[in-house]
C-alpha cells in the first residue's frame, strides 16, 4: 500500500470535486476550505474528473458516483487503472446502500459518503483517507460486498492465484479481517499483539497490491476466501 511522506501528510489536503451540481461544489468548497484543505480543481462530470486529477495530482476525490457523459463509477475505475495513480477516491452517493457502491470500492475507491454529510465528518473523512486509509469500517463494507458482490460462476470456491503469495497465517488474518474485525479484535482473537497485527495487515496489502482494508475485503469475497453470510 502506497501512503504519503510524512511531510504530504503535514500539509494542508489538496481535493478535486467532482459533482454535476454547482451547488454541492460550491458547499463542500466552502466546508474544505474553510478547515485548511485546497480544493485544487473541480469537475461536472467523470471525464472533467480525470483531466482536473492528471492536472492537479491531488491527495483525494469527492466523486459523484452519478454525472452525466461518464460517471463517477467509470471515472474511478479508469484513474485506478493508472500505475502511477496515488490519488484516493470517495464516491459520494445519495443512497447507503446504492447499488454502484460496491462496483467503485471493487474499482479502486477507498470508500464512500453521502452527500447530505455533516461538515465535520466530511472533513475528517477526507484526511483519514489522505493518510492511506480506508473511510468505510469493514463491517459496514462487508454488508456491502455480501448484498452486492457477483461472484462468477466458474471458479468461484477456489481463491485467486494473487493468495498464494500469503503465508497461512496472512490468510488467516485476511479472512478475519474480511468479516469486519478490527485490528484490536484480530490481536484479541489471533493472541497477538496489536503492532505485529498491524505489520500482517500491511504486508497482505503490499503482496496484493491493495490500497486498503476496503479492498482487501472486497477481494477476499471475490476471490471466495469468505463467503457472503460466511463468519469466520
Amino acid at each position: 500500500m502506497n501512503r504519503p511522506p510524512e511531510w504530504a501528510v503535514d500539509r494542508p489536503p489538496r481535493v478535486v470535486i467532482a459533482d454535476d451540481q454547482a451547488l454541492v461544489r460550491t458547499g463542500f468548497r466552502m466546508i474544505l476550505t474553510a478547515d485548511g484543505a485546497e480544493v485544487v480543481g473541480e469537475a461536472a462530470d467523470g471525464a472533467e474528473a480525470i483531466e482536473a486529477v492528471r492536472r492537479t495530482s491531488p491527495d483525494v476525490v469527492l466523486m459523484d458516483i452519478r454525472m452525466p457523459q461518464m460517471d463517477g463509477l467509470e471515472a474511478t475505475r479508469r484513474l485506478m487503472a493508472e500505475e502511477s495513480q496515488e490519488t484516493r477516491v470517495i464516491i459520494l452517493t445519495t443512497y447507503d446502500l446504492d447499488h454502484y457502491v460496491y462496483a467503485a470500492l471493487a474499482a479502486g475507491a477507498s470508500g464512500f459518503l453521502l452527500k447530505d454529510v455533516t461538515p465535520e465528518h466530511l472533513v475528517a473523512a477526507v484526511r483519514l483517507v489522505r493518510t492511506g486509509d480506508a473511510l468505510l469500517a469493514p463491517s459496514i463494507t462487508r454488508r456491502l460486498v455480501e448484498r452486492f458482490a457477483r461472484r462468477e460462476e466458474a471458479g468461484a470456491d477456489t481463491p485467486h492465484r494473487d493468495l498464494s503469495e500469503l503465508t497461512p497465517r496472512e490468510l488467516e488474518v485476511l479472512r478475519l479481517l474480511a468479516t469486519g474485525l478490527s485490528n484490536a479484535e484480530l490481536a484479541e482473537r489471533l493472541t497477538l499483539s496489536t503492532t505485529t497485527v498491524k505489520t500482517h495487515v500491511a504486508r497482505i496489502l503490499s503482496k496484493l497490491g491493495l490500497r486498503d482494508r476496503v479492498q482487501a475485503v472486497v477481494l477476499a469475497y471475490e476471490t471466495g476466501l469468505i463467503s457472503p453470510g460466511g463468519h469466520a
